[in-house]
């Protein structure tokens, strides 16, 4: 039986299929404590949690995706280091992205995107996903059975993201093998490059550098062009390698968020055959359906902040410096705010109150855009799918089901899902 009070959350794999023993452990204790190994305040109560996310003054995202790796390049000498983070902030990991930006530089990233995410090109792009599910579908539905993640979650996900973007639609094969997203049975290397060896960043800030390039140059009547042509909220121009990387943060992001709530619904529902008939017969019901997902496998485990300035969270004193870990996975099965919270629960009354896509300033901007792809993706699969069971061979029996996740500390998301169903129309 694993030890709760000296495992290594960052290290130990037993706690990768299911880590919310240990953070109701941690939560019981204290919502913040100090883990043993790295001295990380790890939140794990609700409204901690909200507290640290919506703290942006006293709570740096510079580390946000590192945590205590690799260690700050500078000692905190003072109850406020705001000044050592700027100066040392080019050496944290992922500097460059929005990700780890505080403001004011995340809200000007972040106003590149704001003005792509717009309800006419969000609409737009769900007219899209019309025809992009039953295409995706239409790859393996004759067989009865699929590799979910791989065969629908990722590359639906990407495609998405890809004409959002505006990507031309005769270039989404490309980044469909690219990424990692091809048909089961390409050919590896099908379009002259060995996808493993590709970067996927490098390439991306390649590819749209090019098409940001061409369209300052030659301004079209497209998505792109509009994306290129955007202005700071000081009437500022971007440089062309920041309009980039917000950009490719939303693929990034993006795809990882979507794929991995679609392979949980289809998880949820293989093993819930009564939800299924729930659903199809109330298709009204699916939003709650996608909300009660998101509480209860929120595609980010764990996320970091950096004290900035000496503060306390709860009752609990955290100086300046420290490494803080939010968990909302934690958080959305607080049982002060989520009645057995355990449970799936169609009829949650608060169901919306998740923490799957954060709150403050770097609340996920794709937010609204993961629910219509949940949405858009089950009304076609409830559908056309139909009797949707979980592969036995592959998982196990109902009784004793063997899902692998991803291992890392930081998402939570299936490997693989392998089902089986009745093909419909």
């Amino acid at each position: 039986m694993t030890n709760f009070d000296t495992v290594n959350y960052f290290t130990d794999p037993s706690l990768v299929p299911d880590p919310h023993p240990y953070f109701d452990h941690l939560r019981d204790k204290c919502p913040v404590s100090r883990e043993p190994h790295y001295g990380v305040y790890a939140v794990t109560g609700y409204e901690e949690t909200a507290e640290v996310l919506r703290n942006s003054d006293a709570f740096s995202s510079c580390i946000s995706v590192g945590g205590p790796f690799p260690p700050l390049p500078f000692e905190a000498d003072s109850d406020d280091i705001g000044d050592l983070i700027e100066q040392y902030r080019t050496q944290l990991p992922m500097h460059e992205h929005m990700v780890t930006m505080d403001p004011p530089q995340h809200t000007y990233a972040r106003s590149v995107l704001n003005r792509l995410l717009t309800p006419v090109r969000l609409k737009e792009n769900e007219q899209f996903m019309w025809r992009l599910v039953d295409r995706q579908l239409d790859e393996f539905l004759a067989k009865g059975r699929c590799e979910f993640v791989s065969e629908y979650a990722k590359p639906f996900s990407l495609m998405v993201i890809a004409d959002l973007l505006g990507v031309p639609e005769e270039e989404h094969e490309e980044l469909r093998t690219v990424l990692g997203a091809d048909r089961p049975g390409t050919k590896v290397g099908s379009l002259d490059h060995e996808p493993m060896a590709t970067n996927p960043l490098e390439w991306l800030d390649e590819k749209f550098s090019a098409y940001i390039s061409d369209r300052r140059c030659e301004p079209r009547d497209d998505v792109l062009t509009a994306l290129a042509l955007a202005k700071y909220p000081d009437g500022s121009t971007p440089e062309v390698i920041d309009v980039v990387r917000s950009a490719t943060f939303l693929f990034g992001a993006g795809q990882e968020t979507t794929a991995k709530l679609l392979a949980a619904s289809l998880r949820i529902l293989g093993d819930n055959p009564e939800l299924q008939q729930t659903l199809r017969a109330d298709r009204g019901r699916l939003p709650m359906f996608i909300e009660e997902v998101l509480r209860m496998d929120a595609p980010v485990k764990s996320g970091f902040r950096l004290a900035r300035k000496s503060t306390t969270i709860g009752d609990v004193d955290i100086p300046a410096g420290s490494t803080v870990m939010v968990c909302p996975g934690a958080a959305n099965r607080d049982p002060q705010r989520f009645e057995n919270p355990h449970e799936f629960r169609l009829d949650r009354q608060n169901f919306r109150e998740h923490m799957a896509f954060g709150r403050g300033v770097h609340s996920c901007p794709g937010g609204p855009l993961a629910r219509v792809e949940g949405r858009v993706s089950l009304e076609r699969i409830l559908d056309r799918m139909l009797d949707i069971t979980i592969d036995t061979a592959a998982h196990g029996p109902a009784d004793d089901r063997r899902y692998t996740y991803e291992p890392t500390y930081i998402l939570r998301g299936l490997t693989e899902l392998h089902i089986e169903f009745s093909p419909g129309t």
